[in-house]
């Protein structure tokens, strides 16, 4: 692939990833509600489609990895990307990776908060069904 075609790849790829995380936070935000519903229908349905995005996600940072490797070698970083465009695009384009940042931590905090509430949820469930192993001992 050519400089300009591989700069021009990886542009594309974080406009797409910046829909595909906003579609990500959607996802996690329906299976905290199911969650919160006790909904294990909607949940496996969500578990499907959480994973097929967060699958296409990594394949584009992988992607975007090794191409910024390829053309600035192992200590290559987006912003040696930027620092080629022109100026008018390169300031919005910083913007766009910035808010690429901003929804994979976003979406990291919802992953945590969801992956916390069904823990409890587990864990209330095991105490109920199996009772709590001290709950008679002695202090």
């Amino acid at each position: 692939m050519k400089r300009g075609e591989a700069i021009a790849r990886l542009l594309r790829d974080v406009l797409s990833d910046v829909a595909d995380y906003g579609a990500l936070r959607l996802l996690l935000d329906s299976q905290f509600d199911a969650a919160l519903r006790h909904d294990a229908t909607a949940l496996r349905m969500l578990a499907a489609r959480i994973t097929d995005a967060v699958q296409v996600l990594d394949a584009r940072r992988r992607l975007r990895a090794r191409l910024v490797a390829g053309l600035y070698g192992t200590e290559g970083r987006m912003e040696h990307v930027f620092a080629e465009l022109p100026e008018d695009n390169r300031e919005r384009c910083r913007a766009m990776w910035t808010g690429l940042q901003a929804r994979v931590a976003d979406c990291k905090r919802l992953n945590a908060r969801n992956c916390l509430l069904m823990t409890d949820q587990y864990e209330i469930m095991q105490r109920v069904l199996h009772g709590e192993d001290q709950t008679y001992a002695p202090a």
